[in-house]
């Protein structure tokens, strides 16, 4: 099959359909240990921290690539554990649309945070979270 490439237009579009599908209430949480195979695979790990995301929680996409809006925080963390993936859900809490990996800056994670090793009742913050669209 022969290779496509899109236009930015294009490739924005998809990504701002991203924010769209999941809503306005999406719920954010992070999870010690391996991650699922897919977001459509059932939990694992311990739920660390559940974050309800700002209603805008995504910048519109520029030049294909969509960043986080708002502050994502949350002033007490759940459990005790090291962060090592994140998902994303719906309103419901269920819904899982989006998993990643968890890292520190520069720690090559598909999110950032400003501390991986989390105590139950300690304040975190997300520092950086991104989508990039492919087929250029």
């Amino acid at each position: 099959m022969p290779a496509m490439q899109f236009s930015v237009a294009v490739g924005n579009g998809r990504l701002d359909s991203i924010e769209n599908t999941i809503g306005t209430a999406p719920i954010l949480k992070m999870f010690s240990g391996t991650m699922p195979a897919n977001s459509g695979a059932a939990d694992s790990g311990t739920v660390l921290a559940t974050i309800n995301l700002p209603s805008d929680w995504m910048q519109a996409a520029v030049s294909r690539t969509k960043t986080m809006s708002g502050t994502w925080e949350d002033t007490s963390a759940d459990a005790d554990g090291t962060a090592a993936f994140f998902r994303i859900y719906a309103s419901d809490g269920v819904t899982c649309h989006i998993q990643g990996t968890v890292s520190l800056t520069g720690g090559g994670g598909a999110m950032t945070v400003d501390n991986v090793i989390f105590k139950a009742g300690q304040d975190f913050k997300i520092t950086a979270f991104a989508i990039t669209d492919g087929n250029q």
